[in-house]
């Protein structure tokens, strides 16, 4: 009992410093740009009749997502903003989106494409075709995001950008959340939670002054960022990490914003069975192995102590109800094992209803992304997620398989 003990005041502490000290800087982060809206924005032109906005490129890389860009491209050419360009890269697509993009060229204003016809060798297929699409951008300032992906609205790009307005800030860390789907039931709910609870680490630590990774559904930094620091160079021939890796090589304490209007975010289409998200997730996580060391470590510390405070928090609080019963709650405190199950109680309850309030206010300045009630419950399964995830990220893979985009 005392190792329990023991393993539990760490684990609770070290979750309550992530959760008071971190965490809390999104949950009550105040935007220097908070009077911008929609409704409100506007373009300020300089003496020659020019918008002092700066020019973007709209990057989406697509293979066979001939569907989805049918429906993405109206969403990005009707973006009201002075000046941009929207690129699609289409990586040796088979399913007619060379064909639509050739007419989409000629119909929308602001869209064009480059075909890549071939796989090379020495770098993966994803990050050579973004690699070949910002090298030909037509501005400086890139702005990510994915062909399964849906713009909250026509202010996406300008709510973006209204977070450079500092010339020290080199990249925007935005949100894409998952599309809610009844039909889908708990797989769904638990995929949005993922993606929020994701969010609020990366968004926090950012916050804190210690940014780690973005997420390439939403994603904007500069060009020359990218150039100086040779794109992904580091890691070529890692299958992902195109978004994640790179912002953990270039982000500093100074260069990162973040944007949390609702207005900025971006929706996708969630996977449909446990099977497809968890192909995804092994993939996403596989990275992580490539991040900066302390990052590794601060990563590892937060979900280690995640589970372990699951793991004895309820065993404790148990033991402790069982004996409140049998001896009394002023017996049981005047004992110094009593005392410290009371206290060690005491701290996993407060851990859960911090952790509730916390990621619950952040949840509903992100959209609502998930039901503030349902917080606590999966809060249990992130731990068992974690959990089940240490152990088959630990696991050898096969070095042979095929580099692939999904």
């Amino acid at each position: 009992m005392a190792i329990v003990l023991v393993v539990c005041f760490l684990s609770v502490g070290i979750q309550l410093v992530y959760i008071l000290g971190i965490f809390s800087r999104t949950a009550f982060y105040t935007d220097p740009n908070e009077r911008w809206s929609p409704e409100g924005v506007a373009f300020q032109p300089v003496g020659d009749g020019q918008p002092v906005d700066p020019p973007v490129s709209i990057i989406v890389c697509a293979w066979n997502e001939l569907e989805n860009l049918q429906t993405l491209l109206p969403l990005l050419d009707d973006q009201v903003y002075p000046t941009f360009e929207v690129l699609i890269m289409d990586d040796r697509s088979t399913d007619g989106t060379r064909e639509f993009l050739e007419k989409a060229a000629e119909r929308f204003e602001h869209v064009r494409f480059i075909r890549i016809d071939r796989e090379h060798e020495h770098v993966t297929p994803k990050k050579y075709a973004l690699t070949t699409g910002i090298r030909n951008a037509a501005y400086d300032i890139i702005l990510l995001t994915d062909a399964d992906c849906q713009p909250a609205g026509d202010y996406w790009l300008a709510g973006m950008v209204t977070q450079l307005d500092q010339p020290e800030k080199q990249i925007v860390l935005g949100f894409g959340p998952y599309k809610r789907r009844k039909k889908h039931g708990w797989i769904n709910r638990l995929i949005r939670y993922e993606t929020l609870f994701t969010a609020v680490q990366y968004f926090s630590m950012a916050l804190a002054g210690w940014p780690y990774m973005g997420v390439g559904r939403n994603l904007m930094y500069r060009r020359k960022l990218f150039l100086d620091n040779k794109g992904f160079y580091s890691h070529i021939r890692v299958l992902g990490g195109d978004d994640d890796l790179f912002i953990n090589e270039v982000a500093t304490a100074r260069n990162v914003a973040v944007s949390l209007h609702p207005a900025t975010f971006t929706y996708s289409k969630p996977k449909e069975t446990v099977a497809a998200w968890w192909h995804q997730k092994q993939r996403h996580l596989s990275v992580g192995k490539y991040y900066k060391t302390r990052n590794k470590i601060g990563l590892g510390m937060l979900s280690l102590s995640h589970v372990l405070s699951w793991l004895t928090g309820p065993v404790i609080l148990g033991i402790t109800t069982v004996q409140v019963l049998n001896t009394g709650f002023s017996e049981l405190a005047g004992q110094t094992p009593g005392l410290l199950l009371l206290i060690a109680s005491g701290l996993f309850m407060f851990r859960l209803l911090a952790f509730w309030g916390i990621v619950g206010r952040i949840s509903y300045r992100l959209g609502h992304t998930v039901d503030w009630m349902a917080i606590p419950f999966l809060d249990l399964v992130m731990a068992v997620y974690y959990a089940v995830m240490g152990v088959v990220t630990l696991r050898p893979r096969n070095k042979n398989r095929r580099m692939t985009w999904k």
